[in-house]
């Protein structure tokens, strides 16, 4: 009898400097599958599920599909929605036993009202109803803030090694290929976590130090006895105690080598830490860095307001710059504004319509931009991603426009969501390869389906719930010191 596995998914980046609590409502609209709908959804997609599936298929292992959500970055998940999701996931094993093992993809930055580590509780909870000898492996994301009660729940856990996450179906494969060699009794892993005194901002693996630090673990991956070594940067937007970077490193049976790679690992990460530091550039600094770039097209990425890290998607700086500079060849995509979409909607193709548009989240993000707007298309906003972040995933940002302000063409959407590809522009008729200045929501996701096609990508960094300028939140509950905001933090491994 080939061994039964079983596959669920409960993810969430959070963002507890989002004023708005996260409910169950999100998740339903976002993703919420049982059984065959997780296969239909996933299956031959670059997702950690769809990872988990087509390997389990090629290896011969039966998959046991029970529960997967997820919800877009936002703020903390409330006490009911977390029990609503936990209870689905814990009743969907316990209706599949008896199973061999179990494969969750989660996140590592979930924080749920009176829960800071969600993806620590959810493994203990899984471990509590599987019992002691049945093994557990979770895919987990990079930016995770690891704590040892993950690790002490869990038989494995595999992080991507990529931003953009490129890797998300390898380590969802991974974490079944691992699964299987345990049930074998071919490994008998163990792992140690090494964390840091030290937090990021979003930062690229395409670049340094990144890249480097990756090719450190890799070679102690191909050293005898290690199975796997994993740099996780965090997630910074959290004000929780496990927030910062760490290491987690595994072995076969060797407890002593996993601290070994993972401490020589954090010392590497440690004595870069000052490539790590940011360069912050002002919406204004950034246009005029773009446009001395020969060729194009250039792509200036809105970091700050980056709802793939919880920001609302509707800060008007960036935009407002691009319009004061009087800039004729942009596009811009996308602002969250379901008022000025449907105004758009209603309008038609061909009219000129009033709009107050953006900044209707906070103050933080800036002032509604008020103008006059010629509505260019109107879209449904739906499309498939041909990113390789996630190929073949079906997205969807509700009724969606393409007005004209003065010379800037600005896509509007109805959905929160950060841009990943150019396939956005492409269903609204634009063809970013024939801009100058291409602007856009992310903070690094989207250099997977943009680095080919930029002449040089621009970061600008303004007031928002994704600054690269960690110093502009009050962090009260991280562990102190912590390197950049304490400047005489100490690692000490």
């Amino acid at each position: 009898m080939p061994y039964r596995i079983a596959i669920g998914e409960i993810a969430h980046e959070t963002n507890t400097f989002c004023a708005a609590p996260t409910t169950v409502e999100p998740f339903k609209r976002y993703q919420w599958q049982h059984g065959a709908a997780i296969v239909a959804a996933h299956a031959g997609n670059r997702s950690y599920v769809g990872g988990m599936l087509d390997t389990a298929a090629a290896l011969g292992v039966e998959a046991v599909p029970v529960f997967c959500t997820m919800a877009y970055p936002s703020g903390t998940i409330t006490a009911a929605a977390y029990a609503e999701m936990l209870g689905e996931l814990l009743g969907g094993i316990a209706r599949a036993l008896p199973i061999d093992a179990v494969c969750l993809s989660l996140h590592g930055a979930g924080v749920a009202e009176g829960t800071d580590d969600l993806e620590g509780d959810i493994l203990a909870r899984v471990r509590e109803l599987v019992g002691p000898d049945v093994p557990i492996a979770a895919a987990l994301d990079l930016h995770g803030n690891l704590t040892q009660a993950m690790l002490d729940a869990a038989d494995g856990l595999f992080g991507t090694n990529f931003y953009p996450h490129t890797d998300s179906y390898e380590r969802g494969a991974e974490a079944i290929t691992f699964l299987r060699r345990v049930l074998r009794r071919e490994i008998r892993p163990t792992m140690h976590l090494e964390s840091l005194p030290m937090m990021i901002p979003t930062c690229s693996t395409d670049l340094e130090p990144g890249k480097r630090l990756n090719s450190l673990c890799w070679e102690w991956e191909a050293r005898p006895g290690v199975l796997d070594c994993t740099i996780f940067h965090g997630f910074p937007y959290t004000d929780v105690p496990a927030v910062g970077m760490s290491v987690l490193a595994m072995a076969d049976g060797d407890p002593a080598l996993a601290r070994d790679v993972a401490e020589d690992i954090a010392r590497a990460v440690w004595a870069a830490r000052e490539e790590y530091r940011p360069v912050s550039l002002t919406p204004e600094e950034a246009i005029i860095a773009a446009l001395a770039v020969e060729g194009g097209p250039v792509v200036i990425n809105d970091t700050s307001d980056n709802p793939g890290g919880g920001s609302p998607g509707d800060s008007t700086h960036l935009l407002r710059a691009i319009l004061d500079a009087g800039l004729t060849d942009a596009c811009y995509a996308f602002i969250y504004d379901p008022a000025v979409a449907a105004l758009a909607h209603d309008a038609g193709v061909g009219a000129t319509i009033r709009v107050r548009l953006g900044g209707k989240t906070d103050t933080l993000h800036g002032a509604p931009i008020e103008a006059e707007a010629y509505v260019k298309a109107l879209t449904d906003g739906r499309f498939r991603l041909t990113t390789p972040m996630g190929r073949g995933m079906a997205t969807d940002l509700g009724p969606s426009a393409r007005l004209r302000i003065g010379g800037v063409e600005i896509i509007v959407a109805s959905e929160r969501n950060q841009v990943l590809d150019d396939e956005v522009f492409l269903l609204h008729g634009i063809d970013v390869r024939r801009r100058k200045i291409v602007a856009l929501k992310s903070s690094a996701h989207f250099r997977a389906g943009f680095t080919h096609l930029a002449a040089a990508i621009i970061a600008a960094d303004a007031p928002g719930a994704t600054t690269l300028r960690l110093d502009n939140f009050t962090h009260r509950r991280i562990r102190r010191p912590i390197w950049p905001l304490d400047e005489g933090a100490a690692y000490g491994g």
